[in-house]
């Protein structure tokens, strides 16, 4: 009976035989694979109803969000119904792995001129062992950072580069050199957005420490070097030199492109191929971050030679100026005139 009226309600095209190998409760009674098919679907549809089919509408649930490493959480209220635009403000100086805990950077202005000694006493250093990394991240108020490294007099060999986000190296600079103490190192990076951090490796030798520190800047001011300094495009594969007067203690250089990526090597020159620092630099957007250096140039027969290694697509355009100059340095030679450099 039960077999009738499903057959009469659901089935009405279905023309079953009515004899004895028909009987749905004889033995040799069968259905094909698709009457069976639907057969179930309607039994399922009649049993669950309709609201399985029903889209729900999306709702808010909250998440904790780690904002340092003081493993201190703060509450996030998250709407899945509106777009989420992936920033979330920092606060303070984040601590990364590496980073000598307890030390705050210092803080500086782009006008200012000071000499490099005196900024390496007024900041706070690490040491950066032979072989070893540190990193520093910093909230998205800052910037740009000026990174120092000086050694005790011994050669220094080091890579800085410049994260934004997981694998995002915007910025790569591999420095070497010759006196880690009486030229020490000094680069200005930019740091436009958001999630920057500056990595530090020593690729010297155990024997070969040196010493590091940044300095964050907060002021937004630019550099307007390219303003008051003439500057000149140094082509693809071509070779820039500009030697300066004895009296000429720093020189500051700028290197900038229109939007393509920079590819250079800065040399500080003292005597024919005598080199005593040594840059090579990348950065992915030439004209967001310039790259913007600081030598320190004491002695006579200085020279810095800028060679753009990119092809002949990737221009860059180059500003050079006296940084610190000093009338009252003299060089004078005595005796014989022999003076090792």
């Amino acid at each position: 009976m039960t077999y009738v009226k499903l057959h009469t309600l659901f089935l009405p095209n279905l023309s079953i035989p009515h004899n004895n190998t028909s009987n749905p409760f004889s033995s040799n009674f069968k259905l094909n694979s698709t009457t069976m098919k639907f057969i179930a679907s309607v039994l399922a549809c009649t049993v669950i109803g309709t609201s399985a089919f029903t889209v729900k509408p999306p709702t808010p649930f909250q998440t904790k969000l780690n904002v340092g490493g003081d493993r201190m959480t703060q509450n996030i209220n998250y709407d899945s119904t509106q777009p989420y635009s992936g920033v979330t403000q920092g606060q303070g100086v984040n601590q990364g792995q590496g980073v000598n805990q307890g030390r705050n950077t210092g803080y500086s202005s782009v006008g200012q001129v000071r000499d490099t000694r005196q900024i390496f006493d007024e900041i706070d250093q690490i040491t950066v062992q032979g072989g070893s990394l540190k990193t520093c991240s910093f909230n998205e108020g800052v910037d740009r950072v000026t990174v120092f490294m000086k050694t005790e007099g011994r050669p220094l060999t080091a890579n800085v580069d410049l994260w934004q986000g997981p694998d995002n190296t915007p910025q790569k600079m591999a420095v070497y050199l010759e006196d880690g103490n009486k030229r020490p190192y000094r680069a200005i990076i930019e740091t436009p957005g958001a999630s920057n951090a500056v990595s530090i490796r020593n690729t010297a030798q155990l024997e070969y420490p040196l010493t590091a520190g940044l300095e964050l800047d907060y002021s937004g001011e630019q550099p307007i070097i390219f303003d008051r300094s003439e500057y000149r495009i140094v082509q693809g594969g071509a070779v820039y030199t500009t030697p300066f007067a004895p009296a000429v203690q720093s020189v500051r250089l700028s290197l900038r492109t229109d939007g393509r990526p920079l590819n250079a090597r800065v040399e500080l020159l003292q005597g024919p191929n005598n080199d005593k620092q040594v840059m090579e630099v990348y950065t992915e957007d030439g004209m967001e971050r310039p790259f913007n250096v600081i030598i320190d140039t004491p002695g006579v027969g200085n020279v810095v030679r800028i060679v753009n290694t990119a092809t002949v697509e990737f221009p860059l355009t180059a500003a050079l100026e006296p940084y610190i100059v000093d009338e009252n340095i003299n060089y004078e030679e005595s005796g014989s005139g022999m003076v090792w450099r």
